[in-house]
């Protein structure tokens, strides 16, 4: 029998703004716009009109010079006018407890969940599950739990199987009614060792013989030591749309209808690789979101199952934001998001490095955040995006890259007609260690995982706040937090 070939990866593509050179489509309408104004100035005055050139020229600067990954001055800029803008506001300090004249007592979440709550419901089949409700949003997100099967010692086989499922349940949500975002967040920390202390303590007989005991005792206080907890979590998030009648969904209505279509999601997560998968309990995100702003928390918080933890108890008692990092509690992390996909083709294994546990950093977060297409916007998107690259392709002056860029947009508005979905997708990598001290070297561990994994990150300055609280399993669907025009948006 002929072994089985591994397969690759590839072909993500960043829709391209139709536009001149870098400008993309907004620059060159402030260009066009400029030309034309000045051109009816020079038919008044001449001298008015150097002068109306030289002042576009100072204006589309910023729009033309851009960094080795594609970030245009005016974004450099714009960024670090709103952190020098709410530093002077105080908005990078967060104190909460019983001191605080904000929290009432309570240590809420900060930043984009500070108004965010916690519901509970049960499912068709009786399971309780925990809903987060961002109420700026209206977005109702459900948390799964899953035990990831791991591809240690796994034919190459299964292996594509699992992947080859994970497309089809990514292409399903499309079809999902009022589903905005989905995210999968990979967590790696050390184990304490409470689980299989538990577990060997609920299963010991009395009678036991004392050599047995003896080896039991002697395995739950030293096999926890070096070792790390894996722990994978799926967020699927849901938009309270109006009903085909024009009612806008409440939230006894959101919780009702997201109940009965948990265990079509979960049944659609087993054949890739998620392993069981369960919907999270309101006390198991909190105390999930709870360790991730204060890591030391996690002996207490495994130890004390039987106290309930309040929602509203979840976030730090102090927070501050830096330019490149982020203090919370107990932590000190840095967050990274992925301003380039790997360029050419990969296999299935390209991820295992940068979600692998890593001795120089403590707690480490990689999300996945998906914002699938629905079906009828996928098409116009992929034939837009063929139009804009064929654009951009400029005869035997044209770049070699823009001719992959045509090919690409080519085989994605093939692949679409087929039946493949589309979909939206981002990476967040968020390093938290104890000590201000360890910051640089956990810098340099994730630079030097990136590489293997294809990826190029870039450090989320001005918004490590944001960005930590999006690389949690919660919901945060970060465009629908902007606070600037689409239309600038998608061109920047």
């Amino acid at each position: 029998m002929a072994p089985d070939r591994e397969p690759t990866y590839g072909n993500w593509r960043k829709p391209v703004s139709p536009g001149i050179g870098r400008l993309g489509l907004a620059g060159t309408l402030m260009l066009m716009a400029g030309l034309v104004v000045i051109t009816m100035i020079a038919m008044v005055s001449p001298k008015a009109s150097a002068l109306g050139i030289v002042v576009l020229a100072v204006v589309m600067l910023p729009l033309v010079i851009q960094d080795a990954q594609g970030r245009t001055a005016l974004q450099s800029l714009t960024a670090r006018f709103n952190w020098w803008w709410g530093r002077s506001q105080g908005w990078h300090l967060y104190r909460s407890g019983p001191l605080s004249v904000t929290s009432r007592g309570s240590c809420r979440l900060p930043g984009l969940l500070a108004q965010s709550r916690l519901v509970e419901g049960r499912d068709s089949y009786g399971r309780p599950f925990a809903l987060v409700v961002i109420p700026s949003t209206r977005h109702y997100t459900v948390v799964f739990d899953c035990n990831a099967e791991g591809a240690a010692l796994v034919d190459q086989s299964q292996v594509n199987a699992w992947v080859a499922h994970w497309g089809q349940w990514l292409a399903s949500l499309s079809y999902e009614p009022g589903l905005v975002a989905a995210s999968v967040t990979i967590e790696t920390a050390p184990d304490t060792g409470s689980r299989l202390k538990e577990e060997v303590y609920a299963n010991l007989d009395p009678n036991a013989p004392d050599l047995a005991r003896a080896a039991l005792e002697e395995i739950v206080w030293n096999y926890p030591v070096g070792s790390a907890r894996v722990s994978t979590r799926i967020a699927v998030t849901y938009a309270a749309l109006p009903h085909p009648g024009g009612k806008r969904r409440d939230q006894e209505s959101m919780v009702r209808e997201i109940g009965m279509r948990i265990p079509g999601l979960i049944s659609g997560l087993e054949m890739t690789g998620a392993g069981a998968a369960r919907p999270m309990t309101a006390d198991q995100l909190t105390r999930a979101v709870r360790i991730a702003y204060d890591p030391t928390a996690q002996s207490s918080m495994e130890t004390s199952k039987d106290q309930e933890l309040r929602w509203e108890d979840a976030g730090p008692v102090a927070a501050q934001e830096s330019w490149d990092h982020y203090i919370h509690d107990s932590g000190h992390s840095i967050t990274w998001g992925m301003s380039e996909a790997p360029r050419g083709e990969v296999l299935s294994n390209v991820m295992t490095g940068l979600v692998a546990p890593h001795h120089d950093i403590d707690r480490k977060r990689v999300t996945f955040l998906f914002r699938p297409h629905d079906p009828a916007s996928a098409a116009r998107i992929v034939e837009r995006d063929r139009r804009d690259s064929r654009f951009r392709l400029d005869g035997n002056a044209s770049a070699a890259r823009n001719e992959i860029d045509v090919m690409k947009s080519d085989q994605s508005a093939i692949e679409e007609a087929r039946g493949a979905g589309v979909t939206r997708f981002t990476i967040l990598v968020t390093a938290t260690v104890h000590s201000a001290d360890q910051l640089p070297v956990a810098a340099a561990a994730i630079d030097t995982l990136a590489a293997p994994a294809r990826l190029r990150l870039r450090r989320m300055y001005g918004a490590q706040a944001s960005s930590f609280a999006a690389a949690l399993p919660v919901g945060i669907v970060l465009p629908d937090h902007i606070q600037i025009p689409a239309l600038v948006r998608e061109s920047l």
